[in-house]
């Protein structure tokens, strides 16, 4: 990056009440209180170091807000305080996204954080919005899944397709299937209007499974490593990104195809070509309005030190190392 250029300004979107209720998510307990502390700790939030940064808080999502995509009566039913085993299973409201106290609230902060960011980047105020609680790409229209109870990252995309061309890019290990499913491929060769690129795992009785139909995706095997990522990025990606244009950019970063996640499939690294930073940064360097959200991860410290990482790039700290 050239030190003389003007730093972008970024938005971190996160409050007390955000990160103390998505540290009860069932799946990643404790989480974002462990991510935020260390981004913190770097003094990467510092105003006084980082004139062009603003912390926000989240607008809780309105319901209407949460109807721009899902289904009302799924939306009825996350709202709801009320249990009912038999519309709670009709609505995935078990087995891996059961309700647990404050779902609603969650529900409410998880998209509110995202739009809040979206809709700022919309409004061409910020440059880069950060939003480490977000990027539920699992989320269905009408039924919760994969550990995901509202598709934060489809109400962005809808949110940022006022200034044009949306990508949407998924470096998490798991296929995003939800946010594929919503923005399918056109049946002509017109451009589409929202692009989703998703570099994921696959493999027989992997979750989720990957239909034929869905959009661009990068299936990848089992020991990836930063060396393959770049090549494929180098050759196949960025190419692809050129030719569709996008005048905004939705980057879903999850952590849990790095090397020490408890999944165990890629070897994944932070720094040098091909590691998620150098992706990130690629990405930045296309100079769009950058929507940046978190995602799996399930070694609470290696996903927080990932993403302190990654807001390191954001506010053009380059002295954090990789190795943190």
């Amino acid at each position: 990056m050239d030190p003389t250029a003007t730093p972008k300004r970024v938005t971190y979107v996160v409050s007390n009440e955000l990160a103390k209720i998505a540290s009860l998510l069932p799946s990643n307990k404790i989480r974002s209180a462990v991510v935020h502390s260390l981004v913190k700790s770097y003094r990467l939030l510092d105003a006084k170091e980082y004139p062009q940064l603003q912390i926000i808080q989240p607008d809780p999502a309105t319901r209407a807000d949460l109807c721009s995509y899902h289904d009302a009566d799924f939306v009825d039913a996350l709202l709801t305080e009320d249990n009912d085993s038999e519309l709670d299973s009709t609505f995935g409201l078990d087995h891996d996204c059961p309700r647990f106290d404050g779902l609603r609230r969650y529900v409410e902060l998880t998209a509110g954080a995202t739009l809040s960011a979206a809709r700022l980047l919309r409004d061409k105020t910020t440059d880069i919005g950060i939003v480490w609680d977000g990027g539920r790409h699992h989320a269905q229209k009408s039924k919760a899944e994969g550990f995901c109870y509202v598709n934060d990252c489809v109400l962005s995309v809808l949110a940022l397709r006022r200034l044009g061309r949306v990508l949407y890019l998924d470096i998490d290990l798991h296929f995003a299937d939800a946010v594929s499913a919503a923005f399918p491929p056109p049946t002509t060769a017109a451009r589409p209007n929202v692009l989703v690129l998703s570099l994921h795992h696959a493999a027989s009785g992997f979750y989720p499974a990957v239909p034929p139909s869905s959009s661009a995706t990068l299936p990848l095997l089992a020991g990836t490593s930063a060396r393959t990522i770049a090549r494929i990025w180098l050759e196949g990606i960025e190419p692809v990104i050129q030719a569709f244009g996008p005048e905004a950019v939705v980057v879903q970063c999850g952590a849990d195809g790095l090397a020490g996640d408890p999944y165990r499939v890629w070897n994944w690294s932070l720094g040098g070509p091909g590691g998620m930073g150098w992706i990130i940064q690629r990405v930045l360097h296309l100079n769009h309005p950058t929507l940046l959200l978190g995602g799996g991860g399930y070694h609470n410290a290696n996903t927080a030190r990932a993403w302190a990482y990654l807001t390191s790039i954001a506010v053009s700290r380059w002295t954090i190392s990789c190795e943190i």
